[in-house]
């Protein structure tokens, strides 16, 4: 077990965790969020997955232990910023409100160490499919859970033969012409849209495509996912911009896989017995982070 203290950054983003899915790398995001920390943390959508928990619950205990990491960071001074995305859209009706020490935003504006000012968003108000076609969407999300039940026990054959994570459904997706094309366009879109409003940039999950660049003059981040990449976007003290992929356990040892007949209940923590709005003099505030890169 390493005894190295944690990763400081000035700010981290994460999205997709897809918590409530047999897909979601729970472990590896929890040794991230173990050993790494940060002023504020951006939550840019899809953290828990209402569209697959109306169908079936798969909540094991270190999806439990993920929310209770995230809030005990809260409490202990954290800033948490919760932008909700297309699979918790639930959350969507709590936006301007704090839901205990998370904030609930539509969006953002992050202010990183060096004066650039980046958009935060999730990025599905930009996709065709989910705002045209939902029973399109929701078919794609069947398929892409097939494939990520597929990924998922091609990874416990690797982790027998002492291999590190490698996702499969990931590089099968980035193989097929029409998909490269959607990620193509889905960039190009929010480049363009950051670029209207006046950003230097924009920060955003949704197509689980970790993804640093500049396009004609505008900064295009994508901090990945928790489900195929693993992978977050970081900013350090000096406002340099990093992605770190989590693809190994820094603590020794994969977490023990209890089989059961029984269906776990569901065991989240305790909260607030009401939301509390922001005041109306204090508006969304322009947040400055920076976080690092550990491959």
């Amino acid at each position: 077990m390493t005894t190295s203290p944690p990763t400081q950054w000035r700010t981290i983003w994460i999205s997709d965790l897809h918590l409530g899915t047999a897909g979601c790398n729970a472990s590896h995001l929890l040794d991230f969020l173990k050993h790494n920390e940060a002023e504020t943390l951006y939550l840019v959508g899809d953290i828990i997955d209402g569209w697959q928990l109306r169908k079936s619950w798969t909540w094991p205990q270190a999806h439990n232990d993920v929310v209770q990491k995230v809030l005990r960071k809260a409490r202990k001074g954290t800033r948490v910023i919760f932008i909700p995305g297309n699979h918790d859209e639930f959350a969507r009706q709590f936006i301007g409100y704090a839901f205990g020490d998370i904030q609930v935003q539509e969006d953002a504006v992050h202010v990183t160490a060096d004066g650039k000012r980046l958009w935060v968003t999730h990025g599905d108000q930009f996709d065709g499919v989910i705002q045209h076609s939902k029973w399109l969407a929701h078919l794609g999300d069947t398929l892409y859970t097939f494939a990520l039940w597929l990924n998922l026990h091609f990874n416990r054959v690797r982790r027998r033969l002492g291999l590190h994570y490698w996702s499969l459904s990931q590089y099968l997706k980035h193989k097929v012409k029409n998909a490269v094309s959607f990620i193509t366009n889905f960039e190009d879109v929010l480049v363009n849209e950051a670029r209207r409003q006046g950003y230097d940039g924009v920060v955003c999950g949704h197509i689980h495509k970790p993804e640093i660049r500049h396009v004609d003059g505008v900064l295009y981040c994508n901090d990945g996912d928790w489900v195929e990449s693993l992978s977050a976007l970081v900013e350090d003290e000096h406002g340099q911009l990093r992605l770190v992929y989590w693809t190994h356990l820094t603590d020794a040892g994969e977490p023990a896989v209890v089989k059961s007949k029984r269906r776990r209940p569901l065991e989240l923590p305790a909260l607030p017995s009401a939301l509390a709005p922001r005041p109306a003099s204090q508006p969304a505030r322009e947040s400055s982070q920076t976080e690092t890169a550990d491959v």
